[in-house]
């Protein structure tokens, strides 16, 4: 096989495992309950891996630092969407503070 076979192959099974799961959720939806303490870890367990996976970005780049720059972007964004902002304000700002601190070297 040559090599884009083999990637062809992969997206194609990676597809159909992927519709498998989705269509396998909503068939066992109504079959398989989870007690109200799993419910409540497998929520608090998406917000915990989403702000890792922010925290990550926002403070290294490579194996380093980021600098000040991009966490105060960040930072912005953060307070702006929970202060409920429209979302294009919200990355406008992020990025507008961002390149306001990179330009005066912060």
């Amino acid at each position: 096989m040559k090599n884009n076979d083999l990637l062809v192959a992969g997206v194609l099974i990676l597809t159909a495992g992927t519709y498998g799961f989705r269509w396998a959720g909503q068939l066992l939806r109504t079959r398989v309950r989870f007690p109200p303490r799993a419910v409540e870890l497998l929520e608090v367990a998406a917000v915990v891996l989403l702000t890792a996976l922010v925290a990550v970005t926002a403070f290294t780049q490579g194996h380093g630092s980021a600098g000040y720059a991009r966490p105060a972007g960040v930072a912005v964004a953060g307070l702006l969407a929970w202060r409920k902002a429209p979302f294009i304000v919200v990355v406008l700002a992020a990025a507008v503070t961002t390149a306001l601190l990179r330009f005066v070297k912060l």
